[in-house]
């Protein structure tokens, strides 16, 4: 699988391969997604461990995960959960979900994933519906870049005060930086604003790591 962070590829291989904690099922899972066609959608082991570190440093219980893919990032966040947590994932394609629930009961935390397949606004409008407002822990956000404003509007809605939320690729390959990329990219001009939006929103605090493709957190207040 290409790497896609901004430090040098030596280094970022050392910190995916050589430094970070993966259990087996997880690298297993790593590995297997690493041969695929799509694999680059996979977020790396770094950043699978800094999600799982927040997760267990805010004593997450609930969490929601809006893009799945093949299931690292949730079995990352659900091998965080207490044994009575629970992730809801979302996602729109059932091949790739397919794989992520026999790694998911590989590890022993299938129980603890519930996954929702269909487009990721109706589903967080239906937990927004079923009175689930103020109840999660956690979220991930890493699915259509289109939809990110919207995903966080819902999620902010959904996590609890003192929850957090963590956007992926926020750095875009570092297009959001350079001006005629948000110019002529609508993807790199939604990501660009939604940066901007958070900074300026009253209601989280926030910051924008340079781990992976970038990770934005916000911490609702």
């Amino acid at each position: 699988m290409g790497l896609k962070s901004l430090i040098p590829e030596s280094v970022e291989r050392y910190i995916n391969d050589v430094v970070t904690r993966e259990t087996p099922a997880q690298r297993g899972l790593r590995d297997e997604t690493a041969a695929m066609e799509r694999a680059v959608m996979q977020i790396s082991a770094e950043q699978a461990a800094l999600l799982q570190l927040v997760a267990r440093m805010i004593g997450a219980r609930r969490a929601v995960e809006v893009g799945t893919f093949t299931g690292y990032s949730a079995l990352a966040v659900a091998l965080a959960l207490p044994d009575d947590g629970r992730l809801v994932a979302c996602d729109v394609s059932e091949e790739w979900t397919a794989i992520a629930r026999r790694h998911w009961d590989a590890a022993g935390v299938g129980h603890k994933i519930t996954l929702r397949l269909g487009p990721g606004r109706d589903t967080l409008d239906a937990m927004l519906a079923a009175g689930e407002a103020g109840s999660i822990d956690f979220a991930f956000i890493d699915a259509d870049k289109g939809g990110y404003d919207d995903y966080y509007e819902r999620c902010l809605q959904l996590v609890r005060p003192g929850g957090v939320i963590a956007l992926d690729n926020m750095l875009w390959s570092g297009k959001v930086a350079e001006p005629e990329a948000v110019a002529s990219d609508q993807e790199t001009a939604i990501l660009a604003r939604l940066n901007a939006k958070v900074r300026d929103d009253a209601r989280v605090d926030m910051a924008l790591c340079s781990v992976g493709d970038g990770i934005l957190f916000a911490r609702k207040r």
